[in-house]
């Protein structure tokens, strides 16, 4: 190798990896936009059976079909939030969010009570709130940086489903045109492997989400029962709230618990409830119940709605999500499941000789 090749391959390297670095960041910075093209092309996924019967059923024109999904689906969203109205205004008032004054009485209430029953049992609350981090709680000047940065989420969540929305509208409306663009850019040789593969992973996710709202309705009718059984307060808008929170594999159902601990123990401020014989036994059955439902979910519901749409053993997803969890937080481990499921249907379809992954993709 001469001393201009060598300089030639050197000089290549770097600016492929440089144009590697470019890439990245160029992604890195458009990773929102990046998120809203995703989630749209799952909406997409889930409108287009209502946008197919719209259209087949009742003769609606294509665009027709698709606004008056998008429509459906904007009216679905605004009951839901709708529905969480009566919770923060009651909540609201119990903790006079208004009033800092008020609400600093209300929690040093609450922890008086607690710190009085923990002692009646051996229990040193104040030596442990002092060890910890938790007494920056009692400090209420928080909460208007606290209120702004809410007002600031409320307003990016706003935009993001606006965008979302939108991307969505053309996505089901240039379903078609899409497709065939698609097709004129795979080489020929690659065509057919491709478009199996964009099938079957279109089939597989929708029986995934399909799977997924299936089984957020299940828990929310559970939780629902638990919550009537023991009296809650607005029992339906916080078992809706614990359902959603249960999108986020096993981070959210002890999200979940937590928040409603929290509230029932926070509607019993102003009521005159003993908070010893009242509100926290009422609290610990709450807690055992939701234990249940979970139990319930991991091992009877949840195994049976995603072992079925996605064709995986229960211990093979719970391994993919815990790994995408460590790797990539949250995020991760919410889009953990329908990313390894495409990426076992990709390698199906372009290697289905090697050994793994036919072991991995037999029941595909």
């Amino acid at each position: 190798m001469t001393s201009k090749e060598l300089s030639f391959g050197i000089v290549r390297a770097v600016l492929t990896l440089a144009a590697i670095l470019l890439s990245l960041f160029f992604l890195y910075k458009i990773a929102t936009v990046i998120v809203y093209c995703i989630v749209a092309i799952v909406f997409s996924l889930l409108l287009y059976p209502l946008v197919l019967f719209l259209r087949r059923k009742l003769k609606f024109g294509n665009t027709l079909a698709v606004v008056t999904a998008l429509l459906l689906f904007v009216l679905l969203i605004s009951g839901i939030v709708l529905l969480f109205v009566p919770l923060i205004v009651s909540q609201g008032e119990n903790l006079s969010l208004l009033d800092i004054n008020s609400l600093e009485n209300n929690y040093n209430n609450l922890l008086t009570n607690a710190t009085e029953y923990l002692n009646s049992h051996n229990i040193d609350l104040q030596q442990f709130t002092a060890n910890s981090n938790l007494t920056s709680f009692s400090n209420f000047e928080f909460i208007p940086n606290f209120l702004n940065n809410l007002v600031s989420t409320i307003g990016n969540i706003g935009m993001g489903l606006a965008s979302v929305l939108f991307i969505s509208f053309f996505i089901l409306k240039e379903r078609t045109s899409f497709s065939l663009a698609f097709k004129k850019l795979l080489p020929e040789n690659q065509k057919e492997k491709v478009l199996n593969s964009v099938e079957k992973i279109n089939e597989m996710l929708s029986k995934y989400f399909l799977g997924l709202l299936l089984q957020l309705f299940i828990i929310l009718i559970l939780y629902f029962i638990v919550f009537l059984i023991f009296g809650v307060e607005n029992a339906l808008i916080i078992a809706l709230l614990c359902a959603i929170f249960n999108i986020v594999p096993y981070v959210g159902p002890i999200i979940a618990t937590f928040v409603a601990g929290i509230l029932i123990m926070t509607s019993s401020i102003g009521t005159g409830a003993d908070f010893s014989t009242e509100t926290l036994p009422t609290t610990i059955y709450v807690l055992i119940g939701m234990f249940i439902v979970q139990l319930i979910d991991n091992n009877v519901s949840s195994p049976m709605i995603f072992s079925k749409s996605t064709n995986s053993h229960p211990l093979e997803i719970f391994l993919v999500i815990l790994i995408a969890g460590i790797l990539f937080g949250i995020t991760g481990m919410i889009i953990a499941v329908p990313f390894y499921t495409s990426l076992k249907v990709i390698g199906k379809e372009f290697l289905p000789d090697n050994r793994i992954i036919k072991a991995l993709t037999k029941n595909l």
